[in-house]
């Protein structure tokens, strides 16, 4: 297999993996929801920065933790989950409105960013992946390691930020149809907070279950 046809089956893994709802995207969504985009998008640059943290841990670390993993996986696990839920809950408790100048002070984006960048990093999917995926695609054969995970890199931060960019904007726009309905404002941060919330749960429980 050439270099770029193994870049090529890297990037189909890859979008699959952020395509598919989850944790990061599901913070998102209520992020976007009910701070509108720019808080939306501030949230994605967390998590694209904490995309770029696991390709290095990846590039640097793959052989380390997967010697490690079987003690480290139930400690993420429940940190990860604890964490998601922890924000599921606070969205479900607080009494979310919407004006016309909205939410979206940079004390609050920058609240979504940090948190973008923390649920990235404690997503125990994104260690599997790491784990399950990167021994496959970085391979001294097509070069140095450095150059293969810079490039690896730049395509994860690319690929999430067209998805979760793209769902923010999107996500951010309707946020205009809320802004003169409170009860339904209160709804949509509430529902994004119990989506958060049942996520971390099954997510747990899928990975103790297995372990």
């Amino acid at each position: 297999m050439s270099y770029t046809e193994n870049l090529w089956l890297f990037f189909i893994l890859l979008f699959g993996i952020i395509a598919v709802p989850g944790m990061d995207m599901l913070f998102v969504l209520a992020n976007a929801l009910t701070g509108g985009r720019d808080r939306g998008l501030a949230a994605t640059g967390g998590i694209m920065l904490g995309g770029a943290v696991h390709t290095l841990n990846g590039a640097i670390g793959v052989g380390l933790l997967m010697h490690f993993v079987p003690v480290l996986f139930k400690p993420l696990l429940v940190a990860g989950a604890a964490y998601m839920a922890y924000i599921g809950i606070s969205l479900m408790r607080s009494s979310i409105t919407v004006g016309n100048d909205g939410p979206t002070g940079s004390r609050s984006a920058w609240k979504a960013f940090r948190q973008g960048l923390v649920t990235c990093l404690i997503n125990p999917k994104a260690y599997l992946f790491i784990l399950a995926v990167y021994p496959q695609f970085l391979k001294p054969a097509y070069g140095p390691i450095w150059v293969q995970a810079t490039i690896i890199g730049l395509l994860t931060v690319a690929t999430q930020a067209a998805i979760y960019g793209g769902l923010a904007i999107t996500a951010g726009r309707s946020r205009a149809l809320l802004v003169d309905n409170p009860g339904a404002t209160a709804f949509a941060g509430r529902a994004a907070g119990l989506l958060l919330f049942a996520v971390s749960v099954f997510t747990a429980w899928e990975g103790l279950r297995a372990a």
